[in-house]
């Protein structure tokens, strides 16, 4: 198998493709239980994930990548963000992780 294309795809994104693919043709095994764990934990309504990837975008630092991981994670606050990106190399300021917060808080 050759990977043509890689793309960060976030839990609601993967969900919507499962749940696609279970109406058209049985999925395996694997399929299943992680269409089984995102319908268990990924619970943010569709408009609400649009609404939330578009406000976050407006923060320049932030990478689609980031995005996603913000939004899968959803953290509660600026701990939580600081260690969400611990591994990486993005700075973001006290002002942006208020902005983050906000953003998720008024979207949940």
């Amino acid at each position: 198998m050759n990977v043509k294309d890689e793309k960060v795809t976030s839990w609601t994104d993967a969900k919507k493709i499962l749940s696609e693919s279970e109406k058209k043709k049985e999925l395996v095994y694997e399929q299943k239980n992680a269409l089984d764990h995102l319908r268990k934990f990924c619970k943010l309504p569709d408009k609400k994930y649009e609404k939330m990837i578009e406000e976050l975008r407006g923060i320049e630092k932030l990478k689609e990548r980031h995005i996603v991981n913000i939004i899968n994670f959803l953290p509660d606050n600026q701990n939580d963000i600081r260690v969400l990106f611990a591994n990486d190399r993005l700075v973001l300021t006290e002002d942006d992780k208020k902005k983050i917060i906000k953003i998720i808080k008024d979207n949940k």
